[in-house]
């Protein structure tokens, strides 16, 4: 890659716990994986942004005074939603070419699109002779991934992989952009990722049909309670008032009321060591995705409750926006490559074809090399 000038990376992620509750202003407890997305970079002196990508033959030329035009090319459009808007935060696009490499499985609820974004911006504004902000770089691949391609998300994804550090889990609170880091001490437990296999999509799911349910249930829960966001709302108050909403909103706010509190719980946990804790909160929390939420899918339940009955597993739910991607499982590390093998054998009967499992190491969020 000696002809690029700089390789810049930004994380896929894990969310341990707290989900479906980012864009309702709670905590959650992700980490930033080893798995990313690269983008090799060189200015050029044009107008142009030129893309080619390590895995696909297709080649992109995006006008960086067209920037705005171009969501329904396909490939290529998320890289320039993020250049459109780190443009209109008042940044400097200059003309490059970028070699795109991803690590991170599509459709695996590990938001490879957040890598692809945050990576992207970061690599403009690297090229630009820009100190990188990674909250503010964050920010401005959220608002892609929202107003650019249609994801009503939060901020955990974007944050998470712009923001990630070694070692560590991020506590964030998605209503202030507070964030601790917590070391992630396992102990003889190990984290392991699988995916089910089966793509998903989340304009085309129930993602944002699930967001406008909480929102729902927090304009009629606000006056009653003044709370400003859902996951202020506490469980004595929803029991109180929860009759006002329909039984599916009901439902919904249930879930992100008890997450929360789940969250809570994981931090004591984790900062603890206490695996088996922690184990039984993710069974708790997946339960409640599957029941509550109803954004897991047969795929998701058959590879939880695969994990669920082995013996070196101490629990295991699914992470990401759920309609497919990945379960994350605490595992006894001298079981982990029997668990494997149970837990596709398992899966492979129930559903037809097997998952994928992953090795990845809890890393940074943005790195830049000049090469």
């Amino acid at each position: 890659m000696d002809k690029y000038t700089y390789k810049v990376t930004a994380a896929g992620r894990i969310n341990i716990i707290g989900e479906h509750i980012d864009y309702c202003g709670g905590k959650v407890f992700p980490a930033a994986l080893s798995l990313c997305n690269t983008v090799y970079i060189r200015p050029n002196g044009t107008d142009k942004i030129n893309i080619e990508w390590t895995t696909l033959k297709n080649k992109v030329a995006l006008d960086i005074n067209k920037l705005g035009e171009y969501k329904d090319i396909g490939y290529g459009s998320y890289q320039a939603g993020s250049a459109y808007m780190w443009s209109l935060n008042g940044h400097k696009i200059v003309g490059c070419d970028m070699l795109q490499d991803c690590t991170v499985p599509f459709g695996s609820g590990l938001s490879s699109s957040a890598a692809i974004e945050v990576s992207t911006i970061a690599a403009l504004a690297t090229i630009a002779g820009e100190r990188i902000n990674a909250v503010e770089v964050a920010l401005a691949a959220q608002r892609a991934e929202r107003e650019y391609s249609g994801v009503n998300c939060g901020i955990m994804d974007q944050y998470a992989s712009a923001c990630g550090k070694a070692g560590h889990a991020m506590l964030l609170d998605c209503k202030t952009l507070d964030c601790e880091y917590v070391p992630v001490r396992t102990g003889d437990y190990a984290i392991v990722i699988a995916n089910c296999n089966k793509p998903h999509n989340l304009v085309e799911s129930k993602y944002n049909e699930r967001r406008a349910e909480t929102e729902e249930a927090l304009s009629v829960l606000k006056d009653k309670t003044g709370a400003a966001c859902l996951a202020e709302v506490t469980s004595d108050e929803l029991a109180r008032y929860g009759k006002l909403l329909k039984s599916n909103v009901y439902a919904r706010a249930k879930h992100v009321v008890e997450e929360c509190e789940r969250v809570r719980l994981a931090e004591v946990a984790m900062k603890n060591g206490d695996m088996v804790e922690l184990g039984k909160l993710l069974n708790a929390s997946h339960a409640s995705l599957k029941e509550l939420y109803e954004v897991t899918g047969k795929e998701l339940d058959a590879l939880a409750a695969a994990a669920q009955s082995h013996d070196a597993c101490l629990g295991s739910r699914m992470t990401g926006g759920g309609f497919g991607g990945c379960t994350v499982s605490i595992v006894k590390r001298d079981g982990v490559d029997d668990f494997k093998r149970y837990v596709s054998e398992k899966y492979e009967k129930a559903i037809g074809y097997k998952p994928s499992c992953y090795d990845a190491d809890i890393a940074d969020g943005i790195t830049v090399t000049k090469l």
